[in-house]
């Protein structure tokens, strides 16, 4: 599909794809991707969330939590950045692309997240939402049965290798009818992962799965 069809604004979808190492080489006032990430994850977030309460009324808002939560991860939108081509359409400094930006998941999840604000701003929700949910098609498919236990499985391999994961609260914001906490895990004296959940379960799930993406295979 042409991003153009995601994006008609020309100038929106410029912005949305140029990395901030582009902007700050170039300079000259050019607008780059931050800000349209920022907006776009909420759309993300929004998108996946009401399709799995949508397609699965029988899962509890936990289950919900962890499957979003695996959904909406780094992995998962550069896998669907990758299926649209964003990396060739990046534009990257020279030194970021000298250094394989154009392939880095952080890089690629953030111009997806862009990509949608973009579309959100240039469209509307609705149809923001729909482009997310056709980008994410394969791993929407997959979510189709319940939701790992990434902390059973995170605990089961460390136990393994001597280790055992330990998990912290270390934000909470949001009204009390409504809080959102902010969860790490750590072994070995470091931090490996990081989630946000509406529960304290539902973010130590989130870190889990945060902290298995990065085990080595």
């Amino acid at each position: 599909m042409s991003l153009a069809r995601w994006v008609p604004d020309a100038r929106l979808l410029e912005t949305a794809l140029t990395h901030s190492s582009y902007a700050h080489e170039v300079g000259g006032g050019v607008s780059f991707n931050e800000r349209l990430e920022f907006l776009g994850d909420a759309v993300v977030q929004l998108a996946v969330t009401d399709w799995l309460f949508r397609h699965h009324p029988d899962w509890d808002e936990g289950q919900l939590s962890e499957a979003r939560a695996s959904l909406v991860r780094e992995s998962q939108l550069a896998q669907a950045a990758r299926a649209l081509g964003l990396g060739s359409q990046l534009r990257l400094g020279r030194g970021e692309r000298a250094m394989g930006g154009a392939e880095k998941p952080s890089i690629l999840a953030d111009a997806f997240e862009a990509l949608v604000g973009a579309a959100y701003l240039s469209t509307s929700l609705r149809e923001a939402s729909q482009r997310v949910l056709e980008a994410l098609g394969p791993q929407l498919s997959a979510a189709g049965t319940r939701p790992r236990d990434y902390k059973t499985r995170l605990a089961e391999r460390l136990i393994r290798a001597g280790q055992v994961p330990r998990y912290h609260v270390v934000g909470e914001h949001g009204p009390e009818h409504a809080r959102v906490f902010t969860v790490a895990v750590t072994w070995d004296g470091r931090e490996h992962g990081r989630g946000e959940g509406s529960s304290k379960k539902a973010a130590e799930q989130a870190a889990a799965a945060a902290a298995w993406d990065g085990l080595p295979p």
